[in-house]
């Protein structure tokens, strides 16, 4: 076989795990576990750790559901440069006599990896692009559900339309813009003989928080791999004058300013601003202070879809306060939903909030099931009166 294995970047910052690689070992090690009973066949879940004196991580990766570990340990990888990152994957991933070392059942055929995982963070969002784009294949983005089965498939330009059975397809899928509706993402070969053509790896970055990390158990990955029923593989790079000359010379964390995450109250808005977008932004800025919340927006606000003061543009309409899966997941003691529907990806991002309140005028939206208070109304009726009812309290507190 030419194409074997699940290949996953086990993703750290200067050696503390990222959450998202614990999730995709978890999620890698259940459809690779089913992958094997389907089609009575022996492929493994295989991390990829790149790092300096991060050897320990690699017993970190095993527990979280990794067959095995392909390691490379070098200075020049403590931090994440694309061009080395790249390099490095590619090279660990195209090394047929590597790979087998890390499962000795690997095909003497054996070329690429059938799948990949990637983080859809700010590492694993352009390794992912750029990897893929060496290895000559697709790569799906900010994906949230996975799954592996066969499709019969009839298309004008990959089977020249003819109906044709694709085998073992990882079936990549992201909730598409408006948030309702699934979007099915498949890598799939040409089978139209004029443009007969192989894509492998079929592979994506994975959105964090969406996948259950297996329950690890300490001191069980040195016993797996002391008896052999785990293996880490040391890879050694080599890089060239010109692979350094990019260097990095000093390295400063960037704090979220904003902050969302640590927030015991969020107040969201979404699109239910439309009617006087600049005025009920003020609003609901002012009902946020009144809580001491912070403020998010759904995803369709970062595009900047209303005509607002650039103050309010610049301060507002950010990446930085989306809530979903294409953003940040907060859990805070209150959630309060103001004009936002309720779209697939944007309820990945707060359902585990505590205490949720909405603020809608429809009352099948679907951000109802997910509240335990729903306010059945527009936002500038009904916000006026909880503003004034908080300046109220606080009026007869202080009398």
């Amino acid at each position: 076989m030419r194409y074997q294995h699940m290949f996953v970047l086990f993703e750290h910052d200067d050696g503390n795990v990222l959450n998202v690689s614990y999730e995709m070992l978890g999620e890698a090690r259940r459809l690779m576990d089913g992958f094997n009973r389907r089609y009575a066949l022996n492929e493994k879940v295989i991390a990829i750790l790149l790092g300096h004196n991060v050897r320990e991580l690699a017993y970190r990766a095993i527990d979280a559901g990794a067959d095995a570990v392909i390691l490379a340990d070098h200075e020049e990888l403590r931090y994440p440069r694309v061009n080395l990152y790249t390099k490095v994957i590619c090279s660990i991933v195209r090394d047929r006599m590597l790979v087998k070392q890390a499962e000795p059942s690997t095909s003497d055929e054996y070329v690429k990896p059938r799948y990949m995982l990637f983080g859809a963070d700010s590492i694993g969002r352009h390794i992912s692009a750029t990897v893929l784009a060496e290895l000559e294949s697709g790569l799906a983005s900010d994906v949230n559900k996975l799954v592996i089965d066969d499709v019969m498939i009839t298309h004008q330009y990959k089977t020249n339309g003819k109906p044709e059975l694709y085998r073992q397809v990882l079936f990549m899928y992201r909730p598409d813009f408006s948030g309702f509706l699934w979007t099915q993402i498949l890598c799939l070969d040409n089978k139209n003989p004029t443009i007969a053509r192989e894509y492998s790896p079929q592979a994506c970055s994975v959105i964090p928080g969406v996948f259950e990390p297996l329950q690890q158990h300490d001191g069980d990955a040195r016993k797996r791999v002391e008896e052999g029923y785990a293996r880490i593989v040391e890879y050694k790079p080599e890089f060239s004058n010109d692979d350094l000359k990019y260097r990095i010379v000093s390295r400063q964390i960037v704090r979220d300013e904003i902050g969302l995450e640590d927030s015991r109250v969020v107040v969201a808005f979404g699109r239910g601003i439309k009617d006087d977008p600049e005025g009920n932004i003020r609003m609901i800025e002012e009902f946020a202070n009144l809580l001491g919340a912070k403020v998010a927006i759904s995803l369709p606000l970062s595009k900047q879809p209303f005509n607002v003061s650039s103050t309010l543009k610049e301060k507002y309409f950010i990446p930085a306060r989306v809530v979903g899966s294409s953003g940040k997941k907060v859990a805070p003691k209150l959630y309060i939903a103001i004009g936002i529907s309720g779209a697939m990806h944007h309820l990945a991002g707060m359902k585990e909030s505590d205490t949720v309140i909405a603020i809608n005028p429809d009352p099948d939206a679907p951000i109802k099931d997910e509240s335990d208070i729903f306010i059945q109304g527009r936002l500038e009726d009904v916000l006026p009166i909880l503003i004034e009812s908080i300046r109220g309290s606080e009026r007869e507190v202080r009398g």
